[in-house]
């Protein structure tokens, strides 16, 4: 989509279509998967639990923290992940709310 285009669509759809398109990923549906089950903030353990090698890591994180679904902090030298909650909650609605609207009324 030419970044021209991009004024002929509503935010919510924007919005929607960054969030599938991060979500569009096993490794990135993975880390999330592996993040939303922990207690604590998750730090160096990605790479061994998902099997990449740790540049491929961060750069499957950065993707998920563009669309906010990831909140950081520093322990040390290292960054720690958990998920953002109140984000995840949108998200959700803004699926359910796309998906649900759909009506069937062809073939």
């Amino acid at each position: 989509m030419g970044a021209t285009k991009t004024e002929i669509f509503t935010v919510l759809q924007i919005d929607l279509a960054a969030a599938a398109k991060v979500l569009a990923h096993p490794a990135r549906i993975a880390i999330l998967n592996h993040i939303s089950k922990q207690e604590h903030c998750i730090c160096n353990d990605l790479v061994a639990e998902i099997g990449l090698a740790q540049p491929t890591i961060s750069q499957h994180l950065n993707e998920i923290k563009k669309i906010g679904l990831l909140k950081g902090t520093f322990e040390g030298k290292n960054l720690c992940y958990c998920i953002d909650k109140e984000r995840w909650k949108e998200l959700q609605t803004i699926f359910q709310d796309f998906f649900g609207g759909i009506t069937q009324n062809c073939c």
